[in-house]
């Protein structure tokens, strides 16, 4: 592939992963051309890259910088990063109550992103109230929308009945519309209600999808959760959770700190 640092290329979408796939330096160097032409798509995909460090060096304040014009200038996706590196200290000092506040307004603004990530902190009480209710009510915004992790979420306060009638029919669906979504851990949910109907065979393909997309957290907890499970095939597959585990806690140790 050919790159030319034309700002049409930065504002397709399906050219930019293409090129961040295969030169991310080159990608870079065609996002901060537009952003310097004041492309404000081209503003939030620079704070991602310095984010990140893909394809330039990582610069979270800088990040954080960009993330900021970009919000300004009404970037949804802008203002809900503005959120996430304020949850979690990326480039500044963590404050959920501030991360909370760009949450806010991306999710009035109706991005399903900062939908679910105002929903996890209702739901946990960090940086607001502990509200169950607002929470699920995000989450089923953000469902609607299409937002697989909210499925997910939402798939679950249906059937413990948390702050809502208990419906493990609708708990069913939307466990298995988030697996069909992507959602490694709608995956997990999935294969969990699968397995309760004797659908073993079923539930080992989506425990196989999450074992591939799942992050270092879910892993650890997956793996304890699998290791008692009653079906010795469901239970074999710890092991595979385990080793994963192990992989990604060494490509993790030999990450260089931010």
């Amino acid at each position: 592939m050919s790159f030319h640092l034309r700002r049409q290329e930065v504002l397709d979408g399906e050219q930019l992963s293409a090129m961040l796939e295969e030169s991310p330096t080159r990608a870079a160097q065609a996002i901060l051309l537009a952003a310097g032409e004041g492309e404000v798509e081209a503003h939030a995909l620079l704070g991602q890259i310095l984010l990140d460090g893909r394809g330039i060096a990582q610069d979270q304040p800088l990040a954080l910088r960009w993330f900021g014009i970009a919000a300004g200038q009404g970037h949804l996706m802008a203002r809900n990063m503005l959120g996430r590196c304020h949850e979690h200290g990326w480039g500044c000092a963590a404050d959920a109550s501030v991360a909370a506040q760009h949450y806010r307004i991306a999710a009035q603004a109706g991005l399903d992103w900062a939908m679910y990530n105002l929903a996890n902190l209702l739901a946990t009480g960090r940086g607001v109230a502990e509200d169950h209710v607002q929470a699920l009510a995000l989450y089923q915004r953000a469902a609607d929308l299409g937002h697989a992790k909210s499925m997910n979420l939402l798939g679950r306060y249906l059937e413990e009945g948390q702050v809502c009638p208990p419906d493990t029919l609708a708990a069913r669906e939307w466990y298995r519309r988030s697996a069909e979504g992507g959602d490694f851990r709608g995956q997990f949910s999935y294969a969990a209600v699968l397995s309760s109907e004797d659908n073993v065979d079923e539930a080992l393909v989506w425990l196989e999808k999450a074992l591939t997309a799942g992050n270092l957290n879910f892993l650890r907890v997956a793996s304890a959760a699998l290791a008692s499970a009653s079906d010795p095939r469901i239970e074999a597959l710890a092991t595979e959770y385990a080793r994963r585990c192990a992989e990604l806690q060494r490509v993790s140790d030999q990450k260089p700190s931010p």
